[in-house]
């Protein structure tokens, strides 16, 4: 893998602002939409660099760290960590911002099996783009 293709695929940055129907009881972001976000600014990051369709196969040791509140934007940054003969592995960081501060804490981190599949379904290698 070339640096310039490293660079050109090392991140991938999503943002979404927090809105209440995404909270529970307390006002904090579900568990389960975070992981979802994380999981989607991972498909983006695996599907980039294999340029393949990819499916999620696992997901490992997610930490949530500090609450995510109503009205916060979050920041989903996802960096390919290593290509296998089929799969993809990205780490996923989700930071927390209050947009009225600038306060920006990181609130979940993870990381993310991607596989590519091909018309068949099945695992396919993959060559990252170039």
């Amino acid at each position: 893998m070339s640096d310039e293709h490293s660079d050109r695929f090392a991140e991938v940055r999503l943002a979404e602002l927090v809105m209440p129907n995404r909270t529970n009881h307390h006002g904090t972001l579900f568990g389960g939409h975070a992981l979802g976000l994380m999981d989607h600014a991972g498909w983006v990051a695996a599907t980039r660099c294999a340029r393949r369709t990819m499916v999620t196969v696992a997901s490992d040791r997610v930490e949530f760290k500090v609450p995510v509140r109503a009205g916060q934007l979050v920041e989903l940054v996802a960096r390919v960590t290593r290509i296998g003969r089929t799969s993809v592995t990205v780490g996923v960081d989700m930071y927390a911002e209050d947009v009225a501060t600038g306060d920006r804490r990181l609130a979940t981190s993870g990381s993310f099996v991607f596989v590519a599949l091909d018309d068949d379904g099945h695992s396919t290698p993959i060559q990252p783009a170039e």
